[in-house]
């Protein structure tokens, strides 16, 4: 039991945390590369898109059995394209899934600018995006989730308990504000 309630935590926090750096990453490309200025790139109050976390997560469960795998030197090789376009894949039907989610909740999607690409289905899904989605998946397996266990590992039993405790209740208090406001 205290094993499984262990995994629970550290799976809600690298959640948070990928919703966290999914909002990062969203208002960098508005300020930084877009130059549209600063605006809340999330659904929620808090600074995290869920979607993302719940794309990372969703990385996990697929892909991550296959990291640890012992496979022939020329699938080997392969792996990082599969994984690439796995992610891709996964993410880009998370994303257009969360469209139209949002668009029955609220009547609309953050993405809506996604009509500007080229490549695009109705504007909820583009190329460009998912190209990015399959990069992040690869860090997200590779890079993000080993370092966020071993940092979360560290963490004193106490410690990480208070942390998730206190980051459930934020991110549920969040969600059931934006509930009762829309």
């Amino acid at each position: 039991m205290k094993r499984c309630s262990k995994t629970v935590q550290t799976y809600f926090l690298c959640f948070l945390l990928y919703a966290l750096l999914g909002w990062l990453y969203e208002v960098f490309l508005e300020v930084v590369v877009y130059r549209w200025g600063y605006s809340d790139r999330g659904v929620l109050f808090g600074p995290w898109c869920p979607v993302y976390g719940v794309g990372a997560m969703a990385f996990l469960l697929c892909f991550r059995p296959l990291l640890c795998r012992r496979e022939p030197c020329w699938l080997r090789r392969a792996k990082p394209l599969l994984l690439f376009l796995g992610c891709m894949a996964v993410a880009t039907s998370i994303e257009l899934a969360a469209s139209y989610l949002l668009e029955t909740l609220t009547g609309a999607w953050p993405w809506q600018t996604y009509l500007d690409y080229a490549v695009n289905f109705q504007g909820r899904i583009a190329l460009s995006p998912s190209l990015r989605f399959g990069l992040g998946g690869l860090a997200c397996l590779y890079i993000l989730q080993p370092l966020f266990e071993r940092l979360i590992g560290r963490l004193p039993d106490r410690v990480r308990a208070l942390c998730f405790r206190c980051a459930l209740v934020l991110f549920l208090t969040d969600c059931c504000a934006t509930i009762l406001l829309l």
